[in-house]
C-alpha cells in the first residue's frame, strides 16, 4: 500500500523535557489508525506535529514523500481538530 504519511525519527523536547522519543510511523492510504496511550505519552503532540500547529524538535514529517516539516499548517493539505473530551481527527486530501 501506498504510504501518504511518515514519521522519521521524530522527537520533542519542551524546555527539558523530552516528551517524543525517536517516533517512527508510517500511514498508508485508505487506513484507519488510532494512537492509544495515558494522558501526557505524547498523542496530541504527534498529531499536532503532523498538523503543522508544533515543530519537532527533530525528525521529518513526510506526506506523499515530500518533507512538510517546514511547510506552515495553513499550506498543509491536512485538517486536524479535536474536541474536549472526544477524539481527535483527520482529514487529508
Amino acid at each position: 500500500m501506498e504510504k501518504i504519511i511518515e514519521l522519521k525519527n521524530l522527537t520533542k523536547n519542551f524546555d527539558d523535557q523530552q516528551v517524543l522519543k525517536g517516533i517512527n510511523l508510517d500511514i498508508h492510504h485508505n487506513e484507519f489508525l488510532t494512537l492509544l496511550g495515558p494522558s501526557g505519552c505524547g498523542k496530541t503532540t504527534t498529531l499536532r506535529i503532523i498538523a503543522g500547529f508544533e515543530e519537532a524538535s527533530s525528525g521529518e514529517v513526510l506526506f506523499d514523500g515530500m518533507d512538510i516539516s517546514k511547510i506552515p499548517a495553513y499550506k498543509r493539505e491536512i485538517i486536524y481538530w479535536k474536541r474536549r473530551g472526544h477524539v481527535a481527527h483527520f482529514l487529508v486530501k
